[in-house]
């Protein structure tokens, strides 16, 4: 069983059917939990470190036997608490990171959250450092993109952000750092490589399993 720690119940279906194309049989077990990410974005990631750490021991408790943290804000605190718990804790957009490392030197990390940002770069730099390269990365927050996806305006959320995505230059990638963003990657019209992290960050948890 692989454990999915989400901070909004929108990622539940994305994430069942990515399973159903590509890991059938794979079982996963849907920890949501809200509050997680209001208050990280409140308080910082730090604050929910403590609740973020029984998440994880809770699903170990159910059978877990890996956990993917789909929040790109509290990721890098979900990894941590996988020392303490004896199981392997992921956050979703590691393998998205590495790959816009590979891909070049400049990466333009777009998201509607600005909390996201900062969490994000981190994390690029963290991959740059393990590949031994070197690496620009500016961020670009959507205007509107959030309030869109809180109203639960999909379509209009997906449309803002591809619009985004198309209206960048001068990178050798784009980053989607969140995992809600993923669907502007299938509209948008830039011939640069747009980067979204569910499908790998499943793929690269579904082998920790």
């Amino acid at each position: 069983m692989l454990a999915l720690l989400h901070t909004s119940p929108v990622h539940v279906p994305v994430f069942d059917a990515l399973r159903d194309q590509a890991h059938p049989g794979l079982e996963l077990l849907h920890l949501v939990a809200e509050d997680l990410l209001e208050r990280a974005r409140a308080d910082g990631p730090a604050a929910v470190a403590d609740d973020v750490r029984a998440r994880v021991r809770e699903a170990v408790g159910k059978g877990a036997r890996a956990v993917l943290c789909t929040c790109s804000t509290i990721g890098g605190v979900a990894e941590a608490a996988g020392a303490g718990a004896g199981v392997a804790v992921l956050r979703v957009d590691r393998p998205m990171a590495a790959a816009a490392v590979a891909a070049g030197r400049r990466v333009v990390v777009l998201a509607a959250l600005e909390s996201t940002l900062g969490p994000t770069v981190a994390l690029i730099e963290e991959e740059a450092r393990r590949a031994g390269r070197s690496v620009e990365a500016r961020t670009v927050l959507v205007p509107g993109a959030w309030e869109r996806f809180e109203a639960g305006d999909a379509a209009e959320y997906v449309h803002r952000v591809a619009r985004a995505a198309d209206a960048v230059t001068g990178a050798d990638a784009i980053v989607l750092a969140q995992a809600s963003m993923a669907p502007a990657e299938a509209l948008v019209t830039t011939s640069l490589p747009v980067l979204s992290s569910p499908r790998p960050g499943l793929a690269a948890a579904a082998r920790l399993h």
